[in-house]
């Protein structure tokens, strides 16, 4: 059934599972009017007892891209879009229900980070895992400090975001990035099949797990959103960062001089 349809989200539930659509292919920029949708309408699904687990998905080649650097209010003042932007990613801890990201193409920067704020992510070979901010000259963002090494471990998280290297499918299910591996072009049939295998738990039982295992999670991440954004302020004021999201918006490689 369709419960809410807008230009860039869609919300369906059948047979105990929602699936949250972001709408804008094919790159799915994510900005805090989009953010602030998807946060309501999963903390409107808390309450519906139709629903027993969300799929985040998206519409299109990619998964999300992150943030578009190079319009709208990330042009106009940068720090103020940021901060609206990792507020809402504070409210997605509110959320109740278990989330599977669902990631064909690639999750890039703030993509990645909205895809480790849920509780599973199902990949295809294809997919790409990227934390690219030490490309872009500046600090990474969206609660990646805490939700990245929590998954991987410290080390795997220095080294995706040290290098800004694009992680695979295959090797994100080998380091628990991803939990699931996908047949091509099936990404979101194996995220429904395991949310109907979540779905089929007791919901009372799987929601008081969730809590217990997750403990203080949402407060470290709050205080880490705090700091990245802290660092990215000293940061975007350097020549580097002008420097690496110039490059990347031109799509040529950027040459810092850690200025």
């Amino acid at each position: 059934m369709g419960l809410e349809t807008s230009t860039d989200l869609s919300v369906t539930v059948a047979g105990g599972v929602a699936v949250l659509e972001m709408r804008r292919p094919p790159a799915n920029h994510v900005n805090e009017a989009l953010l602030a949708r998807i946060v309501d309408a999963a903390l409107a699904l808390d309450d519906d007892p139709a629903c027993r687990v969300i799929i985040l998905a998206s519409e299109g080649k990619h998964f999300c891209a992150g943030a578009d650097l190079g319009e709208g209010d990330f042009v106009r003042d940068r720090a103020a879009a940021a901060e609206g932007l990792y507020r809402g990613a504070a409210r997605l801890l509110d959320v109740r229900t278990p989330m599977i990201a669902a990631v064909q193409g690639s999750a890039v920067g703030g993509g990645l980070g909205l895809a480790c704020a849920a509780d599973f992510r199902v990949a295809e070979a294809s997919t790409r895992f990227v934390a690219n901010f030490a490309r872009l000259g500046f600090h990474q963002g969206f609660g990646l400090s805490v939700t990245l090494p929590e998954l991987v471990g410290r080390q795997v998280a220095t080294d995706m975001l040290l290098t800004a290297r694009r992680v695979g499918g295959e090797e994100a299910v080998r380091v628990g990035l991803a939990d699931r591996l996908a047949e091509p072009g099936r990404v979101r049939e194996t995220a429904r099949q395991l949310a109907l295998q979540i779905a089929g738990s007791a919901p009372l039982a799987v929601r008081s797990i969730r809590q217990t295992l997750r403990g203080g999670l949402a407060a470290r991440i709050r205080q880490a959103l705090e700091h990245e954004l802290a660092e990215q302020r000293e940061l975007w004021t350097t020549r580097d960062s002008v420097e690496g999201i110039e490059a990347s918006l031109q799509r040529r490689p950027p040459v810092f001089r850690g200025e």
